[in-house]
């Protein structure tokens, strides 16, 4: 008997040899068969969808789930455009806090107020408390002198403004947050994915200085996971800087490590350690990507996170000692220093199936494309920076490099899998909105950035489906719906082939499942009426 029979529905599969049904049967979490496999067999409860599209659940592959959770639950500067609003925001914020506490502001961003904050007015208004306003890229920060006078005087700042290393060492002032926060900020985020159709997700850096939140994190995960409030998928990238040196066998090829030599693949099909996750520059909106020329009307290229040679040596180890890698790298010459390191360690030790990522691949020059290519690496791109922040981004990269912005069409004509991902909080996380753009091309004002990167629906859903699941190595168990694989399901009030594309992002996401189950439906959805 089966568990449940899914009926009445346009189930669109993504599996070639069956690309499209009207039944799905779930027994024990699974798809059993579709179709006439199913229709006459028995089942504990019918669910008529009344005719409504489903699709397997989308998977977010580069998201900050802790992260969107805590800042969900933090003062915001956003969307402020004037410095003395944002600095009453602050004013108020450190008013609740006790004296010679932390006060955590959120929503930065420079461009709309055209220049940074500085320390000196942050302590016009935190009255002696130690005040930490995280930039939305994530990538840098502004604090007043009550952090300043904390660091260490090698620390390099900008009147208050700090970004990445010097980011990551005001945040290590800090005691991390407790397992239980930040268990329930990741539930939080995970309840807003699933109400966006994500049912897998790739958590990208835990841990560590730059995005962790302290050693103790994937403990968070598991406490969850234990409690049973982890609605989804989770694969959880390991910050590089978590590794410590050890005394392995020469064989194995490894010299830095997690204890017990934990990598790539351990944990189950609900919660596991996923890729390596290694910086190798900024970001675009913190104009710290390197680039390999200058940011329009700027003087600089961004910056590398570290020495190159220390940055390919952490590649190739990583490689060696048999992790997935995902090396963030956003300019196009941090791309360059992440396709070295990848020949270079693909030489000494061939791993065909490695699957090795770049994260984000914002600025990729036509003859990196190639390499990509050969090197069997991943393209895990963010298509909704573009729709929103797109006029900024193709401002500062100018007319020649603004069509090669986060490309789609281009990965996909050489043959690289192009994989489809929100890094939220950054930016709106829905895999819908981001579908429209990989069509379109056009931001959120209607300006047109590389149409020739212009994808099909077809394929931009493929890109947070198969693509996911592969990236991910899910491939076996989720990504479309397939006899065998879990169920998990995505279902839409309308069939995103059948629409405009200016009314995909818009398409409502009536519910969805994981493992066979609701995880819930939206208030006045029609889908799902259940006969017994």
């Amino acid at each position: 008997m089966l568990c449940t029979r899914l009926t009445n529905a346009h189930f669109i599969t993504m599996d070639p040899d069956r690309p499209v049904a009207r039944e799905l049967g779930v027994w024990h979490g699974r798809i059993v068969g579709l179709d006439e496999a199913v229709t006459s067999l028995p089942a504990r409860e019918v669910i008529d969808l009344q005719g409504a599209t489903v699709l397997p659940g989308f998977i977010d592959s580069h998201v900050h789930l802790a992260w969107t959770g805590l800042r969900a639950r933090t003062p915001s500067v956003a969307p402020c455009e004037r410095v003395d609003d944002v600095l009453a925001v602050v004013r108020e914020a450190a008013a609740r806090q006790p004296p010679g506490s932390w006060v955590s502001v959120s929503g930065y961003d420079q461009r709309g107020l055209g220049r940074h904050l500085t320390a000196a007015e942050l302590d016009r208004v935190s009255d002696g408390r130690k005040v930490f306003m995280m930039h939305d890229s994530g990538h840098a920060c502004v604090v007043n002198t009550a952090v300043l006078d904390l660091l260490p005087a090698d620390v390099p700042h900008t009147e208050g403004y700090l970004a990445e290393g010097a980011m990551g060492a005001a945040r290590k002032l800090r005691l991390p947050y407790s397992q239980a926060e930040l268990a329930d900020a990741v539930a939080e985020a995970a309840r807003t994915c699933l109400a966006e159709g994500v049912t897998a997700c790739a958590e990208a850096g835990i841990g560590g200085t730059m995005f962790g939140h302290g050693p103790l994190e994937l403990a968070a995960y598991q406490l969850l996971r234990e409690q049973g409030r982890l609605p989804l998928r989770v694969q959880l990238m390991v910050s590089a800087d978590t590794l410590h040196p050890v005394a392995g066998h020469a064989d194995d090829g490894t010299s830095r490590a997690l204890d017990l030599g934990l990598r790539t693949g351990f944990g189950d099909d609900r919660l596991s350690v996923g890729a390596l996750k290694i910086w190798t520059d900024g970001g675009m909106m913190a104009r710290t990507a390197a680039l390999t020329s200058p940011y329009e009307g700027l003087e600089h290229a961004g910056e590398l996170q570290g020495d190159p040679d220390a940055l390919t040596d952490t590649i190739v180890e990583g490689h060696l000692a048999g992790w997935q890698l995902a090396v963030h790298a956003i300019g196009d010459r941090a791309a360059d220093l992440a396709l070295d390191a990848l020949e270079r360690a693909q030489r000494l030790r061939p791993r065909p199936d490695a699957r090795h990522r770049i994260e984000h691949a914002g600025l990729i020059r036509p003859d990196q494309l190639p390499r990509f290519a050969r090197l069997g690496a991943i393209a895990v791109v963010q298509p909704n920076f573009l729709r929103y922040f797109g006029d900024d981004y193709a401002r500062i990269m100018g007319p020649d490099r603004a069509p090669w912005l986060y490309r789609g069409k281009g990965f996909l004509d050489h043959g690289v899998t192009l994989v489809g991902s929100s890094d939220r909080p950054v930016t709106h996380g829905s895999p819908l909105r981001a579908v429209q753009f990989m069509i379109e091309r056009s931001s959120a004002s209607g300006r047109l950035i590389g149409p020739d990167e212009a994808v099909t629906v077809d394929e931009a859903l493929r890109a947070y489906t198969v693509g996911g699941a592969f990236a991910c190595h899910w491939d076996d168990t989720v990504g479309s719906l397939s006899p065998g694989k879990r169920a998990d399901l995505v279902v839409l009030g309308d069939d995103p082939w059948r629409v405009s594309t200016s009314r995909i992002g818009d398409i409502e996401v009536v519910t969805t499942y994981v493992d066979g189950q609701e995880t819930g439906r939206e208030a006045g959805g029609e889908a799902g009426a259940r006969a017994r």
